[in-house]
């Protein structure tokens, strides 16, 4: 494991990152507008439409970017210990600069939003985790840290790193916070502020990427960060 920025050798070949290039659009724009017009048809549930979403991304991106996938496996297999000891530091970062996102969150809702906004990304999470937690937990666990690893840090900010350290963490880090929020934030121009919340774990995992050199080991990041997400939110709503 290469913990020197400089020595970040991490990269898709052109092939492999011109098929996530490719699918970068599908994923963001294209399949979605289906899943919603299937829905608003009724041919599909909402949570039938997740799983399409990130099951067809998962499975073009692994056959389609397999070799780099490959080879990213070799630093985690080399030092293992090493990596999933900077998967834990990072899961720990996130959580403290979670709780300063979540207070300054509390402080803009109180004093502009009269405490009325909440986050629709985890409420929709719930909804469907409450209806069949199965299939949600497999959706946000295994498939779509997969499909948005490789589409957000493995293109993304690794063809960037090449170029230019601080613009490929900017890009990243921000690109990866709005596509968590501007599906809500069309609607509703107040859901912007929960950027805010997406930005730490945006962060890290761009910084266990590059540190460990295996996108791997920020796809088991994502993992951790989801499975427990949905058990927190899962346990919360129980005793609520």
């Amino acid at each position: 494991m290469r913990t020197d920025p400089i020595s970040f050798t991490s990269r898709m070949d052109r092939r492999e990152a011109v098929c996530a290039l490719l699918w970068m659009p599908m994923h963001l724009w294209l399949l979605p507008r289906l899943a919603v017009s299937l829905m608003e048809r009724g041919v599909i549930s909402e949570l039938q439409a997740n799983l399409l979403l990130y099951g067809l991304g998962a499975l073009f991106l692994a056959v389609t970017c397999f070799p780099f996938l490959r080879r990213d496996f070799d630093p985690l297999c080399d030092h293992p210990l090493r990596c999933f000891a900077e998967i834990a530091l990072s899961y720990c970062t996130m959580m403290a600069f979670n709780l300063i996102a979540s207070g300054l969150l509390s402080l803009l809702s109180g004093l502009f939003l009269d405490g009325t906004v909440s986050n629709q990304n985890n409420a929709s999470i719930i909804s469907l985790a409450m209806q069949d937690s199965g299939p949600i937990t497999a959706m946000a666990v295994f498939l779509a840290p997969l499909t948005e690893e490789v589409l957000f840090r493995g293109l993304l900010f690794g063809t960037l790193r090449r170029r230019n350290r601080l613009a490929a963490y900017l890009l990243t880090i921000l690109l990866f916070s709005l596509y968590h929020v501007w599906g809500f934030a069309l609607y509703d121009a107040t859901y912007w502020i929960y950027l805010l919340q997406y930005l730490p774990a945006a962060w890290l995992l761009c910084r266990c990427y590059e540190r460990t050199d295996s996108i791997w080991c920020s796809i088991f990041f994502h993992m951790l960060v989801n499975w427990i997400s949905i058990r927190a939110l899962l346990i919360l709503e129980q005793l609520l």
